[in-house]
């Protein structure tokens, strides 16, 4: 365990460290310097094979990371859809912005962004569509389904979730017509909100990858690199969001992914039996909510979890070879030495560990997710897997040095940190820990430890402490054996949350991120 004193010294250097963002390593001051492929997956934990994980086979996503950087302590702002990828897109940490939690922010109530441009960007995609990049949307990159803001049931007034980001709406629908029914579709047009009581868990029916949404986006996507080729030889660059739905429930695949992982070794969820802690989620509404084979158990039987983890896993597969199609297109359309491709999940999730089952949690699991850059640019190392600390408001100012875009007004500051030097390897790291919400809960992970706690009355409480040197999974607080390194690190945090509420007194006005 490490001494109070070490942990103390590391959060007081990453205060004054946190002040600069590492652009020197940038061989090339041009601007539009390359396109972006920035694709999504939903609920996409880093059980993939360029994480180590043996017994998953994930060829396309693997070779991905074969050509660029895997990040393996990756942790996003907040474990929920909405919230997490409000802070992707705004850049912002949850403790500036406020969004700790729910959907809706980037649409409703005091932090949705305006509909009338502002002299900054709102938007990580706003911003290169006003350095001249066309931009296009597939999928799901904000909260929705295909970026116009509709409720489940479909009603709503379809205004631009991103005001100003998008040049092509392209998310095709199929059967589902639009909006949520492709993101909870199941085979033949049916899907969760029509009405029709559709609330299976698992579907595995279909032969085709494009009988179902995401083989649809990846076909969708390829036609418009197509054209988007034409436009960057042109001498305009692109950026193209692509958002896959799976993993995400319902656990809907075609067939040959299910009997595929039929075949695979999976291990049974870890401290099935449940951990003790106060931020555990046990009743998870948004799993049991859905129409099972098996008795909703808490714990689930251990041959029903065991079902639930491989339907999972099946979609991973699917959605792998989705990746490999869009990655083969890129070869193919001569653009992948001119493009930045970025992969990333929006949270983990629990399959069954401590008797968890989804993301709504500020423990480990539910945090950790994976992000993949391959950047052809010089200097920039390939087939890396590093252990820095990255956390999601991370990737905006990467992409902003990576590519160099012309416009860099943001309409507020960008909280997180340029990985690049860890990318060229001039620096091991570029920040010392991460942090992220969950409603109430506050999270601070270090390189060896995660501390939780919840602030009442100005007072930070209910802490617990894991060690992750030997506790990859963060089971066991210890809290109790270490009340000493608690209290350093809670008045460490404090002075951090007390710097960033000062940094952010002037938060409407525009602030320039140099190029």
């Amino acid at each position: 365990m490490s001494h109070p004193r070490t942990i103390t010294v590391l959060l007081a250097c990453i205060l004054v460290a946190s002040a600069a963002l590492a652009c020197s390593a940038q061989p090339d001051q041009g601007h539009n310097r390359y396109n972006v492929l920035f694709i999504a997956a939903d609920d996409l934990r880093p059980e993939l094979g360029c994480y180590g994980v043996d017994y998953v086979d994930t060829p396309n996503i693997d070779r991905l990371a074969e050509g660029g950087i895997v990040f393996r302590q990756h942790f996003v702002a907040v474990p929920t859809c909405g919230a997490s990828r409000y802070a992707l897109l705004t850049g912002r940490s949850p403790l500036t912005s406020g969004v700790r939690g729910g959907n809706a922010s980037l649409y409703s109530g005091p932090t949705a962004l305006k509909q009338q441009q502002q002299p900054g960007a709102q938007s990580m995609p706003e911003l290169f569509r006003r350095s001249g990049y066309r931009t296009v949307l597939i999928g799901k990159i904000s909260h929705t389904a295909d970026g116009r803001v509709f409720a489940y049931n479909g009603k709503g007034d379809g205004r631009e979730e991103l005001p100003g980001a998008w040049d092509d709406y392209a998310t095709p629908y199929g059967p589902w017509r639009r909006g949520w029914g492709v993101f909870f579709a199941y085979a033949d047009g049916k899907h969760r909100e029509d009405g029709g009581g559709h609330r299976d868990l698992m579907q595995f029916t279909v032969e085709k990858d494009t009988d179902l949404p995401d083989g649809l986006m990846a076909e969708r996507a390829i036609e418009k690199l197509k054209e988007l080729k034409d436009r960057a030889s042109g001498g305009e660059p692109f950026f193209m969001g692509l958002g896959f739905f799976k993993p995400h429930l319902p656990f809907v695949a075609p067939k040959q992914d299910w009997d595929a992982v039929a075949e695979w070794d999976v291990p049974p969820p870890a401290m099935r039996e449940g951990i003790e802690s106060r931020y555990a989620n046990k009743n998870s509404g948004e799993f049991y909510k859905y129409k099972m084979d098996w008795e909703k158990s808490r714990p689930l039987a251990l041959d029903d979890a065991q079902q639930a983890r491989r339907a999972y896993l099946a979609c991973v597969r699917y959605t792998d070879r989705q990746v490999g199609k869009v990655l083969d297109a890129l070869e193919e359309q001569g653009l992948a030495d001119n493009t930045v491709v970025v992969l990333w999940g929006d949270h983990g999730w629990f399959l069954g560990e401590g008797a968890q089952w989804g993301k709504h949690s500020p423990l480990e699991t539910a945090l950790h997710s994976p992000l993949i850059i391959r950047a052809p640019v010089p200097g920039i190392k390939q087939g890396l897997a590093t252990d820095a600390l990255a956390s999601t408001i991370d990737i905006y100012p990467t992409l902003m040095d990576l590519c160099r875009p012309s416009f860099v007004t943001t309409r507020h500051k960008l909280d997180g940190e340029s990985l690049l030097p860890v990318m060229t390897g001039e620096k091991q790291t570029v920040q010392g820990f991460v942090v992220s919400t969950w409603n109430q809960a506050t999270t601070y992970r270090l390189p060896n430890h995660r501390v939780i706690f919840r602030t009442k009355n100005g007072q930070k409480t209910d802490a617990e402490l894991y060690d992750l040197r030997n506790d990859l999974g963060a089971w066991t607080d210890l809290s109790g054996k270490h009340p000493d390194m608690i209290k350093s690190m809670i008045d460490r945090i404090t002075d951090h949350e007390k710097a960033e509420a000062a940094d952010e007194a002037g938060i409407e006005r525009p602030t320039n991120r140099s190029p």
